[in-house]
């Protein structure tokens, strides 16, 4: 295996007390695996905005983290969303994950609010114009369920690192080579900003399954039929850290440099990965006399 990447996570904020305990267990949990940085989600059409800002604040002034706060452009004005971003900037937080983000359930398509930003390459704009924030965008390795032709995502890609952004996370996969060729593409469409491979550790396969159909994530036959073979034999968790790996390892391999981990708030299976790569960092061990 080549160099060790640097590691990245993402959790989602609490919307009860049972919540935020495994929040905060996830986060203790996988702090001391020195990540780069870590992000936080907003729900469905900015549900949980004012629960993603209190755990923001939380993870980087009380934690100490590097903290990469989501921002979208669903349910609030221009103004309204700057004053959000500029909240974070006085709050020491410079990192920004700018998408577009998903309608509220029971809206179909997505439709911006009055005197809102229409797309994720205006709102990335108008925050690379401020001057305060290093900013990170969506991509996507398998095409958007919305998108319109081939080639569709990378173009949108491509004028959301224009407009200002200086790196990239994707969508989840199951295969390296989703990846390495959706990379391979964006070189060829002059993209030079990194871009970083989004990681799903399979805690749940049927619900990852089921969530990748809404995605538009294709779902290799290979790695079903092995899935449901590990679950009749009760080796579900071995092959979920084993399938989580080997993916890692193969990109690692082709020279990916950064890993993003989307943890859902369950930090077992992920830390059990980042082991396995030999990505925690040696521990300092105080002399003893």
């Amino acid at each position: 295996m080549s160099a060790k990447p640097r590691i990245s996570f993402e959790f989602f904020p609490p919307q009860s007390m049972e919540a935020s305990f495994r929040l905060w267990e996830t986060a203790h949990m996988l702090a001391p695996l020195d990540p780069h940085f870590v992000s936080v989600t907003y729900g469905a059409g900015g549900a949980t905005r004012d629960l993603t800002h209190e755990a923001v604040d939380i993870l980087h002034n009380q934690m100490g983290l590097n903290v990469a706060a989501h921002l979208t452009c669903v349910n609030a004005s221009r103004a309204e969303t700057l004053a959000i971003a500029e909240s974070y900037a006085e709050a020491g937080v410079t990192e920004i994950v700018a998408l577009r983000g998903d309608p509220p359930k029971g809206e179909g398509a997505f439709r911006p609010t009055e005197d809102g930003f229409r797309d994720s390459v205006e709102l990335v704009a108008a925050l690379a114009a401020t001057g305060k924030f290093q900013i990170r965008v969506g991509a996507y390795p398998d095409p958007h369920p919305e998108a319109q032709h081939t080639g569709a995502d990378i173009d949108w890609l491509k004028k959301k690192i224009d407009a200002g952004a200086s790196s990239a996370i994707t969508q989840f996969f199951f295969e390296a080579e989703t990846f390495l060729r959706f990379r391979d593409a964006c070189a060829a469409a002059g993209i030079t900003a990194p871009i970083v491979p989004g990681i799903l550790p399979i805690d749940n396969w049927h619900g990852v399954r089921n969530f990748a159909a809404r995605c538009g994530a294709p779902v290799p036959e290979r790695l079903d039929h092995e899935f449901e073979t590990a679950i009749r034999d009760g080796r579900q968790d071995l092959m979920a850290t084993v399938q989580c790996t080997t993916l890692c390892t193969r990109l690692i391999d082709e020279g990916v440099e950064d890993l993003h981990f989307y943890t859902l708030n369950k930090p077992h299976l992920t830390r059990e990965v980042v082991h396995a790569l030999g990505v925690a960092p040696e521990i300092a061990l105080e002399n003893v006399a």
